[in-house]
């Protein structure tokens, strides 16, 4: 091996740890009804490009709600059991009023994550929001 592939490969062993590092943030928290309740609202707030993943057990045929309140910068995706946030597609995402409306198609646990818009993640602005998810 020559000396300057050497060295180069050495740097980036020694920055990995740091990189690493560097990673967004990803928060998973569970969704959970009071009993009797069919909604619940969690509070919360993004920073950069962090995001927050709200789950949720629900049952084929059973419809969700979800709405979002608090800063406009913050938006939502919703992803059924077993899609994977950003590596699958999104069953649903919040609409102008930030909010949506579907029928489940499976029994399981949803995905519902709360993101910041890019233009204010890149600049690390934060996102407080409410979150409210009703399933009937």
């Amino acid at each position: 091996m020559t000396k300057i592939p050497s060295m180069l490969l050495s740097a980036l062993f020694a920055l990995s740890p740091a990189l690493a590092g560097a990673a967004d943030k990803v928060t998973t928290t569970p969704v959970q009804f009071a009993k009797g309740a069919s909604s619940a609202t969690l509070h919360g707030t993004l920073a950069g490009y962090d995001t927050v993943r709200y789950t949720v057990a629900a049952r084929a045929g059973q419809t969700m709600t979800v709405t979002l309140g608090g800063s406009a910068n913050a938006s939502f995706n919703v992803f059924a059991p077993g899609v994977v946030p950003g590596e699958g597609q999104a069953l649903g995402s919040s609409d102008e009023k930030r909010r949506w409306t579907g029928a489940l198609p499976a029994s399981g646990t949803y995905v519902v994550q709360v993101y910041q818009m890019r233009a204010q993640a890149r600049r690390g602005e934060k996102a407080p929001h409410t979150l409210t998810v009703a399933i009937r």
